[in-house]
């Protein structure tokens, strides 16, 4: 036989458990207990058989003749309708009444002209639809403002040559006060031709940094190129958008 294996003592094994005790929620009690009693007994007393019968019991004068649980057929009613009887038909020889008019007249009916077959389009999926709901109609060229040109165009345009003319106004009053002077064709160009010769500098100075900015050094000066790179795309886009340029005459 196998020894049998103790827990080794412990002087926690010594110490009393302390019991706990739960205590259960009371148990659910509907507020119908009662009106279901007797609802329950009210029926129970209906359904007994022992005893005397509570209805009137027939008298041994009238009992049960023959055929006298049949279903019987309601009584007819008298209609005083059925007792009148119809004109007579008219004979051949009879004239038909003439003069009385009907709330439809015949003679005034024209021929009705058959419906003609919508036009319909089914795509490749089965749908059917209209044809003049499925836009392949050209029904907007039937518009009568179809070609013409909108209001708030016509107007943006007209806003658009005001401020322009606005614009050629002062540039001309500063000219004649010798304000500004016409930068020249040749010394754009040269400076156009500069700017793009320092923007190809900052680019090759830009393609040779590192690839990890592990340092606050490198970064900012990585920053720094980014943007002297982007302000001279700025002034290289404004003088090749502008062929005419104006410088203050100091």
């Amino acid at each position: 036989m196998s020894e049998v294996v103790y827990p080794p003592e412990s002087v926690y094994n010594n110490l009393p458990k302390i019991a706990v005790l739960t205590q259960k929620p009371p148990r659910y009690m509907s507020k119908f207990r009662s009106t279901v009693i007797l609802e329950e007994k009210a029926n129970k007393e209906t359904l007994r058989t022992m005893g005397p019968a509570k209805e009137e019991v027939a008298s041994p004068d009238r009992y049960t003749k023959k055929h006298l649980k049949e279903p019987k057929l309601p009584s007819k009613e008298f209609c005083h309708s059925c007792t009148v009887k119809k004109p007579p038909v008219p004979a051949r020889t009879d004239n038909p009444p003439m003069g009385i008019h009907t709330k439809r007249d015949f003679t005034k009916t024209t021929t009705l002209v058959p419906m003609k077959p919508q036009p319909t389009c089914v795509d490749s999926k089965g749908h059917k639809q209209r044809l003049e709901h499925s836009g392949l109609v050209p029904k907007y060229l039937k518009k009568k403002d179809y070609g013409e040109v909108p209001e708030y165009l016509i107007q943006r345009n007209e806003e658009k040559q005001r401020a322009q003319e606005d614009y050629e106004n002062f540039l001309k009053d500063q000219k004649e006060q010798g304000a500004i002077k016409l930068m020249p064709d040749m010394e754009r160009q040269s400076l156009l031709e500069d700017l793009k010769k320092n923007w190809d500098k900052l680019h090759h100075e830009y393609q040779g940094l590192s690839l990890v900015t592990d340092t606050l050094s490198k970064k900012a000066h990585k920053e720094q190129l980014e943007a002297a790179m982007k302000q001279l795309e700025d002034d290289i886009d404004l003088f090749e958008k502008f062929k005419t340029i104006y410088l203050p005459n100091h």
